[in-house]
């Protein structure tokens, strides 16, 4: 059965110069580019009110976009029994607890086995509510809390919450390289790295991204941080802190080479060798509940491998610091 979909955005002054198909579809990044210039060329995309039929006109800034397009039901989206740690749940949404290794949406190279597919099998209903009720996604090794919702008004408020960057607050926890000596604010745009397609990268004429971050707790070449988005631009967290060269400890795409303190014991050198997933975990999540209109907050506990991390990060820490006091 076909779903009618409608999408509106406006092209950002940070987008001035690129072609259509690409800033379309970074305005709606649920969506490939191959399928965006698919629509724009079956004239399913107008700017300013206008339909076109050529992907690679240029944007000035500011365009009214809206995407109008029948799309059928794919069949690789089956309903799925994997488990799902829920946190809360009511009759109009539900809080996730993600582990590592498991992917939110199915995608180029992951076409089942995801929280989607999970959110299909457990409540049935959500077929009707646009990609499940999936409102934003973490990474496929990042854990923590995520937000669902069950029913296409939740999902709507949800969404303009989120955009409006108003009573939605993510904070996570996270494991960076080197030593940092204090907390701030990096404000610097996101987009798809011009080489390697997995990869984003700073650019000024990226999508805007701000990320607050603040230190937690010192080691001594290793920092503890606790980190708030006011964005959510895909691999925000580990982009921004490989920009200010404090990569995510474990990040395989952004960190490079594993990094040792010198002269650091046995333990702690196994623990970091084989910590193979970034270091970061969505603790925090507080949103207005759309239909109650009630701030709800929830945690989830640091998970066992970072948790690891931290306790032999500290006893190297206080034995050097025992040894030079």
């Amino acid at each position: 059965m076909a779903q009618y979909l409608e999408l509106s955005s406006i092209i950002s002054k940070n987008q001035l110069g690129q072609r259509l198909d690409q800033g379309v579809a970074e305005l709606f990044p649920d969506y490939s580019r191959s399928l965006i210039k698919k629509w724009i060329l079956t004239e399913k995309v107008s700017v300013n009110g206008m339909m076109v039929n050529k992907p690679r006109i240029k944007m000035m800034g500011g365009e009214a976009i809206v995407v109008q397009v029948e799309i059928e039901d794919e069949k690789r989206w089956e309903p799925q029994d994997i488990h799902l740690n829920i946190v809360y749940e009511d009759e109009h949404l539900l809080v996730i607890n993600k582990p590592r290794n498991l992917v939110v949406h199915p995608g180029a190279g992951c076409p089942d086995g995801t929280i989607l597919n999970a959110l299909l099998y457990h409540y049935p209903n959500i077929t009707e509510v646009p990609r499940a009720g999936i409102i934003h996604r973490l990474d496929k090794d990042t854990t923590g809390l995520m937000v669902v919702a069950k029913t296409v008004p939740t999902q709507t408020r949800l969404v303009r919450t989120l955009q409006k960057r108003t009573n939605f607050t993510r904070e996570y926890e996270a494991i960076a390289i080197g030593t940092m000596t204090g907390g701030g604010l990096v404000e610097k745009a996101i987009s798809r790295h011009p080489r390697k397609r997995t990869h984003m990268a700073v650019n000024e004429l990226g999508k805007s991204a701000s990320t607050h971050y603040r230190v937690a707790e010192h080691f001594r070449a290793h920092t503890r941080l606790r980190l708030r988005l006011e964005t959510g631009r895909t691999h925000q967290i580990r982009v921004h802190m490989a920009y200010l060269n404090h990569p995510i400890v474990g990040d395989q795409l952004y960190s490079g080479r594993p990094r040792q303190p010198r002269n650091a014991g046995n333990e702690l050198i196994q623990v970091l060798r084989e910590f193979d997933r970034q270091a970061l975990h969505a603790i925090m999540l507080r949103v207005e509940h759309p239909i109650t209109c009630k701030l709800m907050e929830w945690h989830a506990p640091i998970p066992e491998d970072i948790a690891k991390l931290i306790v032999v990060l500290r006893a190297d820490a206080e034995e050097f610091s025992n040894l030079y006091p």
